[in-house]
């Protein structure tokens, strides 16, 4: 059975600002429409990607040790991290609270770590495992992306409510300067990963087959 032609095929690329589908057999390569310029791929996508992922890497690591906040009662202050910011949330009854700020600062940064390692070794081995499911992957770690700063929100509410208290008070610390780091370059690897790349074929078909040509024509 043939498949439907793909847009390279048609010499049409998509226009990442308006969504015009553009032809691209002339010169300069700009979408008619908004002129903004035409890519068929985005320029160094697993490049871009492995080294925004892995500066978000070495950020998560004082982001979770480093304290995100200082809470003062009656005059004893007290640092927390995200993990026992989750377990005196936790204990004191609040575990919504609790359960938001895990989800947002332990569980939503591990799973995009995992899902673009995956997407990024599998694209590279040009590998067409799955294909379908890691288009979907992809677009479900766009869409957890947006939820990651939750952490810092509720960081923030809960100084403004505490700070209505007149024996409290709390103040942010380091780590969650850290941790909206590791929001903002994890958010960069997402949008600088080509989701086009796992539908490539491999790259050494073409060539295998004008070697079996070449061997054909002796």
């Amino acid at each position: 059975m043939s498949r439907p032609p793909v847009a390279s095929e048609l010499n049409l690329c998509l226009c990442h600002s308006c969504g015009l589908a553009c032809d691209m057999t002339h010169e300069p390569h700009e979408c008619e429409r908004c002129g903004a310029p035409l890519h068929r791929r985005k320029t160094n996508s697993l490049t871009r990607t492995w080294a925004y992922l892995l500066t978000s890497l070495v950020f998560y690591i004082p982001a979770n040790l480093l304290p995100v906040m200082n809470t003062k009662m009656v005059g004893n202050g007290a640092d927390s991290t995200i993990m026992s910011g989750v377990l005196e949330f936790w204990e004191a009854g609040a575990w919504d609270i609790a359960l938001i700020i895990f989800i947002a600062s332990i569980a939503v940064p591990g799973i995009k770590f995992v899902a673009l390692t995956l997407l990024l070794v599998t694209v590279q081995r040009n590998s067409l495992w799955a294909r379908q499911e890691r288009s979907k992957m992809y677009r479900f770690v766009e869409v957890i992306g947006y939820w990651s700063m939750l952490d810092v929100i509720v960081v923030a509410l809960v100084a403004a409510l505490v700070k209505f208290q007149a024996l409290a008070d709390i103040e942010p610390r380091p780590g969650i300067l850290f941790f909206g780091l590791v929001v903002v370059f994890t958010m960069l690897a997402a949008m600088s990963f080509d989701p086009r790349l796992i539908w490539n074929e491999k790259r050494e078909e073409p060539h295998n087959e004008e070697v079996m040509d070449e061997v054909a024509s002796h």
